[in-house]
């Protein structure tokens, strides 16, 4: 998990934690509490599900990133041991041919 989405889960954890005590110490009817407690837990529930569904499709766009970016490399090395293997050819090529001389 990054340190930003650490900061937003720790944030919305503190958020609902926070208001969950306040509700809970407030003088007021116990119906109206757990009518104020319910609401802020559904509240809290779905930011909490957006920020999961941020988290996941994040998640696929950094793999999927990373995978482009790892299959870049080795493409590279590919044509780089391929030029590699054509010079090493060529200098085994001279050294014979210097040998029949």
């Amino acid at each position: 998990m990054s340190k930003g989405s650490s900061n937003v889960l720790a944030f919305v954890i503190g958020a609902a934690t926070g208001a969950i005590l306040g509700i809970l110490y407030a003088p007021d009817k116990g119906s109206n509490t757990r009518d104020k407690l319910s609401y802020q837990l559904d509240k809290y529930k779905k930011q909490l599900e957006d920020l999961l569904e941020d988290l996941i499709n994040g998640k696929h766009e950094i793999a999927s990133e990373a995978k482009s970016e790892g299959e870049k490399v080795v493409s590279e090395a590919r044509l780089k041991a391929e030029q590699l293997l054509t010079d090493v050819d060529n200098l085994i090529g001279q050294i014979k041919s210097g040998d029949k001389n």
